[in-house]
Formats: C-alpha cells, sequence, structure tokens
C-alpha cells in the first residue's frame, strides 16, 4: 500500500497511520514501522517520524493468517451493496468488530457469513473489511470493503476528512446558539484509560460542527457533522461545552432520567466517493425507535 501525506502541519508517523487505519491498534502499527515494513520515502523510520507534506508511506502488507473469527449467520440491515463496498445500518448494543468481551456477535462476525470470502484484508484477521467504526451503543451508517483497492480509496478518504459523516444527538440542556462548532484537541485522558478527554496533552485536533435542529425545554436535538473522526469526538465535545449526549453513561451526567439505552446518538448521513465509478454517493438512515419514540415524549412534554 502507497499513500502521500497530504497534511501541511508535522505528524508523527505512528499517529497518522492510526487515523487511517482507524480500527488498528496504535501499538501494532509501531511493530510494523520497527520491523521496516512501514517506511517513509523508501527509508527505514521510527514511529516518532514527523511526517512532512509530500512524503510517500509505504507498507508491505504480510499474508495474513487464516481468521480466528467466526461467520455468524447474523441478520444485517443492508442499504447498498455492490462488488466492492457494503453499508449496513448497525443497530444498538452491536460491536463492529471482535475484542476482549466481544468475541462474537459483532458485525464482523455477520460480514464474514455474508460476504463470505470477499472482503479486504488490510486491517488484519480481526477486522476484515472494518475501515471505521461506530460505539456499540451508537446506531447508524458505516461502510466496509470487499477488496483491498476500494479499502485503501476509503481510507484515504477518510484521511483527507473527505467523508460525509453526519449524527444526529440528543444533548441536555437547551442550547441557545441555532449553530456552532466545538474545536479542540481529543485524546487518552489522563486520569482514567479507558476515557477520552477534550484539551489532553497527546490529543490531536478534533472539529465537531453542529446545528440545532429542535428545543425541548431541557434537552436540545441536534445535528452533529464530522470534521475529524477521533474516538468519542461527539461525546467528549458536546460534554466539554456542558451539553453531554442523554444517555451517555460515560460522559454524561448522573441520574440521567434518559439512561438505559446507552447515548442517544445516531450516525444518519455516510456520503463518499465511489472507490470504483468515481461517483459521490450519499445514504440515510432513519432513527431507531426507541430514539424516534422518546423525541415525541420530549415534543408532547414541551407544547
Amino acid at each position: 500500500m502507497r499513500m502521500i501525506c497530504n497534511e501541511n502541519t508535522k505528524r508523527r508517523l505512528d499517529s497518522y497511520l492510526s487515523e487511517i487505519r482507524s480500527d488498528m491498534s496504535r501499538s501494532h502499527i509501531s511493530k510494523m514501522i520497527k520491523a521496516g515494513e512501514i517506511t517513509v520515502n523508501g527509508n527505514k523510520v521510527k514511529p516518532g517520524y514527523e511526517l512532512s507534506s509530500g512524503d510517500e508511506i509505504n507498507i508491505v502488507e504480510t499474508e495474513l493468517k487464516e481468521t480466528e473469527v467466526a461467520p455468524e449467520d447474523i441478520a444485517l440491515d443492508i442499504v447498498y451493496e455492490d462488488n466492492d463496498v457494503i453499508v449496513i445500518n448497525k443497530p444498538k448494543n452491536m460491536v463492529v468488530h471482535p475484542a476482549c468481551g466481544h468475541e462474537s456477535g459483532t458485525v464482523v462476525n455477520a460480514l464474514l457469513s455474508h460476504c463470505k470470502d470477499s472482503l479486504s484484508g488490510i486491517n488484519g484477521e480481526l477486522r476484515p473489511g472494518i475501515v471505521h467504526r461506530i460505539d456499540k451503543d451508537t446506531t447508524g451508517l458505516i461502510v466496509a470493503c470487499k477488496n483491498d483497492k476500494a479499502h485503501i480509496s476509503l481510507a484515504e478518504q477518510l484521511a483527507e476528512h473527505s467523508i460525509t459523516r453526519r449524527y444526529v444527538a440528543l444533548v441536555h440542556g437547551n442550547i441557545k446558539e441555532d449553530e456552532g462548532t466545538v474545536d479542540i484537541a481529543v485524546g487518552r485522558s489522563d486520569k482514567d484509560r479507558k476515557k477520552m478527554a477534550a484539551g489532553a496533552k497527546n490529543g490531536r485536533r478534533a472539529v465537531t460542527h453542529f446545528k440545532v435542529l429542535e428545543r425541548y425545554g431541557n434537552y436540545t436535538f441536534i445535528e452533529c457533522r464530522l470534521e475529524t473522526g477521533r474516538t468519542h469526538q461527539i461525546r467528549v465535545h458536546m460534554a466539554y461545552i456542558k451539553h453531554p449526549l442523554a444517555g451517555d453513561e460515560v460522559y454524561g451526567v448522573k441520574k440521567d432520567r434518559l439512561s438505559g439505552n446507552g447515548q442517544y446518538l445516531h450516525a444518519r448521513v455516510l456520503g463518499f466517493v465511489h472507490p470504483e465509478t468515481g461517483k459521490y454517493m450519499e445514504f440515510e438512515a432513519p432513527l431507531p425507535e426507541y430514539f424516534k419514540e422518546t423525541l415525541d415524549k420530549l415534543r408532547k412534554q414541551n407544547l
């Protein structure tokens, strides 16, 4: 795999690649760099090498081991599918790829059953086809790739921030502004390594644009457009501006009367340039029933 760094600001190589390969761990990327499987301008470098615009990154794809993830006959809500990509509407309580504590019942298990051998191998044996992910309790659209050419194209679009990703969320409080932007770095929390934090020392720039759709007294229904795609970005950013997501048990308020369903966050719109045809495609997923029912109740209470 060959790619050209197109960012003007200096970035660590391992950090840059962990964003492009959003579901490959940074530690694994570091191992590949140290092993010489990832080079810059033909030279072996260290994980902390600072990239410059125009640097050529080459990744040697080693032969993958036979996957240990078992195909499972799990129904998928398929929004679109062709020989290159598959777009699905992920339900709540479904993890995207296997991890500790979630070895089965994931999107990957379902994709292995549905697509058979037609999934890209770039992200390794535990994440075949996966370009990006959304949280277990977040619903909505994700795209997976059926071959490496498609995966490379989508990964590059993700790195260039050219993929359209619009979410809707229900947040606490009444946001007075009709729209706004949160521009603050997001990184691993120093106090709790399981959480992310705004303004973290090790954070990377994160930008979320939001627009108010409806107000319900102590709650606001908003649309968020991601300019970057950091882990838990919307959840962290909205908590940072004192409007945490309803139902968010990690970054939300205590004694949340809407808790129990996880955070009210839905990936509603996903758009990208098709890797084969070069045409822009955009998809939209309707709100899940529990989300619609909650909004209806809030509307009635605030008539």
